[in-house]
């Protein structure tokens, strides 16, 4: 009878554990579907030593930048991304820029260091290595590779408001991470919201501006030095208006017949022309692209 009486507790023990381990492989399969996070903040046993040359202040554009350890930096603003013109360069640190990894340029971080961006339109966070300098723009925080603008959800629109809060060295290596992704909200039908115009930027007659690979001009049209187009439009006076938008240098001129283009510049490089076509997207002209002259 003893023996009975252990052989049905040791069943009921059993039975027991049994329960218990399928209801947690439920619960499992549950929490799995809401995918809230996609990983934790990184933690980071071996850092990178800070590249020294980067801290000390600098000039751009007769403006001083002075770099600092900045342990509690935790900002929201604009942001901004940069790709194909600067891939394979070296970074402030040295490092080649990769467009698609997820990393960074701040003006005055410790580099290379880690932050946490969120997207404030949808959620989305990433953690990215902030390896370079910029952006050199009134009203931007960072400049985002144009990976973890992907992972953000921003780089259609060009420009996005975002928090950054800084977490601190980054590894010798890497250190980016998307940790959550979110359903992007639905896309107004007016498009992007543009930062900061002086007034709203006119619609060209098609839906937007034509890409100059899809309809390139007559190059005896382009002027000598390195220009950047908003965009192409049928009506001039809409040319003109979004001229008068982007102010400055911004003059408009006929590509081709019955097409009238607005361009920005010249401007002596490639570098500095690509600078000029960030600042252009900023103001609601999201297929601004550069063009060289001969």
């Amino acid at each position: 009878m003893f023996d009975a009486i252990k052989g049905g507790a040791m069943a009921a023990k059993l039975l027991k554990g049994l329960i218990v381990a399928g209801l947690t492989s439920l619960l499992a399969a549950c929490a799995g579907g809401a995918r809230p996070d996609v990983g934790g903040l990184p933690v980071v046993t071996d850092p990178a030593p800070i590249v020294s040359g980067t801290m000390r202040p600098y000039q751009v554009r007769g403006r001083w930048y002075r770099p600092a350890e900045q342990p509690n930096y935790d900002e929201t603003g604009m942001a901004s991304w940069y790709g194909d013109q600067f891939n394979g360069r070296p970074t402030a640190t040295g490092e080649r820029f990769d467009m698609n990894a997820l990393t960074a340029a701040h003006k005055t971080l410790p580099l290379p260091g880690l932050v946490e961006v969120t997207n404030l339109a949808n959620g989305r966070r990433v953690v990215v290595r902030v390896n370079d300098r910029g952006p050199f723009v009134d009203g931007r925080i960072i400049d985002l590779s144009r990976g973890a603008a992907d992972a953000l959800d921003l780089r259609r629109a060009g420009v996005g408001e975002v928090r950054v809060r800084y977490l601190g060295p980054a590894p010798r290596l890497g250190g980016g991470q998307v940790l959550q992704y979110a359903e992007a909200p639905a896309r107004p039908e007016s498009g992007p919201r543009p930062y900061q115009p002086s007034s709203p930027p006119p619609s060209p007659a098609s839906a937007e501006p034509v890409r100059v690979a899809d309809s390139p001009p007559p190059p005896a049209l382009v002027r000598s030095g390195v220009w950047v187009q908003a965009g192409l439009w049928a009506d001039p006076r809409q040319a003109r208006r979004a001229a008068d938008n982007l102010g400055g240098s911004a003059t408009v001129e006929e590509a081709s017949p019955g097409q009238f283009r607005v361009l920005v510049g010249p401007w002596p490089d490639n570098g500095t022309a690509e600078r000029s076509r960030r600042a252009v997207v900023s103001r609601g002209y999201p297929e601004a692209t550069t063009i060289s002259g001969g």
